[in-house]
């Protein structure tokens, strides 16, 4: 079994991620405005988008339907070799806790630090790599588990 990367092939350190209503249509304008091309998409209650990843040139953009938690802006995404760590040093630079670090169905150890000007800041380390199969069915699993 090959070594899973810390940060996972095709992606930087920093990724923007967008939390927006109408996801479907913007990832469609994406795609003719700036040639984007969608590599995953997972759904969520009702076929919303609660996750989808497009490439822009050589860059990463994730994004999902502002349904599971509308009051939530978008944000950036960290990906790094040691999430505990990093999320250590933040805390310790006057970051607040958003969403506690854990680790996640997706196969990322990932939470959201948010700073004193308003920006929320994901921090992951991927741990675990999934076939878009695995991690719909693993997305499902924890909806339902979610939803009890």
């Amino acid at each position: 079994m090959s070594q899973v990367k810390a940060i996972p092939e095709g992606f930087g350190t920093v990724t923007p991620v967008l939390n927006i209503k109408g996801a479907d249509a913007a990832i469609e304008f994406y795609k003719k405005a700036f040639g984007a091309e969608e590599k995953a998409r997972m759904l969520g209650p009702g076929g919303s988008i609660i996750y989808a990843e497009l490439r822009i040139g050589d860059s990463a953009i994730m994004l999902g339907e502002a349904v599971m938690n509308p009051a939530t802006q978008s944000s950036t995404h960290l990906f790094v070799a040691d999430a505990d760590a990093a999320w250590k040093r933040a805390l310790d630079a006057g970051a607040t806790v958003a969403m506690p670090i854990a680790d996640q169905f997706w196969g990322d150890r990932y939470g959201v630090l948010a700073d004193a000007w308003g920006n929320r800041w994901a921090i992951a380390t991927h741990k675990v790599d999934m076939t878009p199969a695995q991690m719909q069915k693993a997305g499902d699993d924890f909806m339902k588990s979610f939803a009890k």
